[in-house]
């Protein structure tokens, strides 16, 4: 008792500082602590987000917030090591020659020569895994070979956008800078729409043109697809490949930003829109669809994990100014590691596009990609839609409709009316042939896409007679068998398709 009455003296005492006593200046000097700690809190946090605002100039500090769900791969500069291991295959495209005029469409009316037909499609992203730093037109044989040097270098729509954008995998872009960019996302600016998304046209502060694609945030679903496209594509560059230039992520909204694409797509060209321009010549068609196969085929062969698009129709395949194809949309695409030879998957895809195994039982690989593609180019070939329902009983279906026609000896009739000059019945022959090898009821007995490039190719570039293969029967030598002017005449080689189309009914 006697300490306690002692403690309260001594802090009752007063003291020199103005007669105050002990137990104010106490008081005092706590109120001041605190108060400067209130002062002093402000001008820290301040320098902090200062700070953050300066290391977010260096490009590759890092990429924004996201959900735990969405995995985006940080990717340096590759080094001399990853790039020696990069694998490519080579390629030989004449199709990009400059004599594109025979391309050309049989115009009703010339081409607008506007500024809006100007195409923005040369772009890169900044930062690029090694194998993605190649050219991507590499696919003709299926012979793999070991790449160190860079690949091609191309200017890019990027190129002058603010510094402090340039964040981890590609470019972010933030909602407002896509905002501006669309006229805040304007139905005037809307060039196409689908189940899990619009897709806009804008032109960015520097003036380039893209296309971005704004997910519908369904049950999660944009956030799904914002996965599955930027894993698929993410950092793969191909000539026939849409670039995925950025992305923006920002709340519950997910948008990809796509280099622009200028000459409409594929179906619009052989069924709608685009066809008041003019009619697709075949030689035009064609190099639609050997881009589209070299494209399959670098997804399939040439990048691990291997992809599997599960959505080639005509309206994903877009055409440039030099009517070179471009593989669009991969919000169903499935990566399939080495070690897998299928996986079992939910049914999804257009329907006449679907290839029957993988309709049946779920079990997805490549193999249905190839079958997607064989009804692809029989629509190319014929002008006709996969299923037709304004057609008769028979004609319905595109791919049985064919096998009848060919079966019935008259195949020279599923040509697309519309054209003005037919191909040769050597080059109908060939094309019908690659096609009904893709769409074989039994997918074991699909070639692999960098045989079919091989067969489209075959006019272009010959194949030498291999004394050890003369006996093998591979696709090279059915091709090569066409080619021998000394061999049967065209009624005869129809035949012989004729009797394969009545092999593969019967199965």
């Amino acid at each position: 008792m006697s300490s306690n009455n002692s403690l309260k003296d001594e802090l009752s005492k007063r003291t020199a500082l103005f007669g105050l006593r002990l137990w104010v200046l106490i008081g005092i000097g706590v109120g001041a602590f605190i108060l400067l700690i209130l002062c002093v809190l402000p001008v820290w946090v301040t320098f902090r987000r200062k700070s953050r605002r300066s290391l977010d100039k260096i490009p590759m500090s890092q990429i924004p917030n996201v959900s735990k769900d969405i995995k985006i791969d940080k990717v340096g500069v590759p080094n001399c090591h990853d790039l020696a291991e990069s694998v490519y295959i080579p390629v030989h495209d004449k199709a990009s020659d400059n004599n594109s005029e025979k391309f050309l469409v049989h115009l009703g009316m010339s081409k607008s020569s506007d500024a809006d037909n100007i195409s923005q499609c040369s772009s890169i992203f900044h930062h690029e895994r090694g194998f993605s730093s190649m050219s991507g037109d590499e696919v003709i044989s299926g012979t793999f070979k070991k790449q160190s040097a860079l690949g091609m270098v191309t200017a890019s729509p990027l190129i002058g956008l603010p510094e402090v954008s340039h964040l981890g995998w590609g470019h972010w872009f933030t909602l407002r800078d896509l905002e501006l960019a669309t006229n805040r996302f304007s139905a005037e600016n809307v060039i196409g729409e689908g189940g899990y998304g619009v897709v806009y046209r804008g032109r960015l502060i520097n003036g380039s043109e893209v296309a971005v694609k704004r997910l519908l945030n369904n049950l999660g679903q944009a956030e799904k697809e914002f996965r599955v496209e930027v894993d698929a594509i993410g950092h793969v560059r191909h000539k026939n490949l849409v670039r995925l230039l950025g992305y923006c992520i920002e709340g519950v909204h997910r948008l990809l930003v796509y280099e622009y694409v200028n000459n409409g797509n594929l179906e619009q060209w052989l069924h709608g829109a685009m066809s008041q321009h003019g009619i697709l010549t075949w030689e035009a068609r064609m190099k639609v669809i050997l881009g589209t196969a070299k494209a399959l085929a670098y997804l399939h062969e040439a990048i691990e994990p291997k992809v599997v698009h599960r959505d080639i129709k005509s309206s994903n395949i877009l055409i440039d100014s030099e009517f070179n194809a471009k593989v669009s949309d991969f919000g169903l695409a499935k990566l399939l590691d080495s070690g897998e030879s299928h996986i079992t998957t939910r049914v999804m895809g257009t329907f006449g596009y679907v290839a029957p195994e993988y309709a049946n039982t779920g079990m997805l690989n490549e193999k249905s990609d190839i079958y997607s593609f064989g009804v692809l180019l029989l629509e190319v070939v014929t002008g006709r839609d996969p299923v037709d329902y304004s057609r008769s009983a028979n004609e319905v279906n595109l791919v049985e409709w064919l096998k009848m026609m060919v079966g019935t000896r008259r195949a020279e009739e599923v040509v697309d009316s519309s054209l003005e000059v037919k191909p040769s019945m050597r080059l109908l022959k060939r094309a019908l042939l690659v096609a009904l090898r893709c769409v074989d009821p039994d997918f074991e007995k699909r070639p692999k896409m960098s045989q079919v490039v091989r067969m489209l190719e075959a006019d272009e570039y010959p194949f030498r007679e291999d004394r050890r293969t003369r006996k093998s029967r591979t696709a090279s030598m059915e091709i090569e068998s066409v080619k021998d002017d000394s061999g049967p005449s065209d009624a005869e080689k129809m035949k012989d398709l004729e009797n394969k189309v009545q092999e593969t009914s019967q199965q």
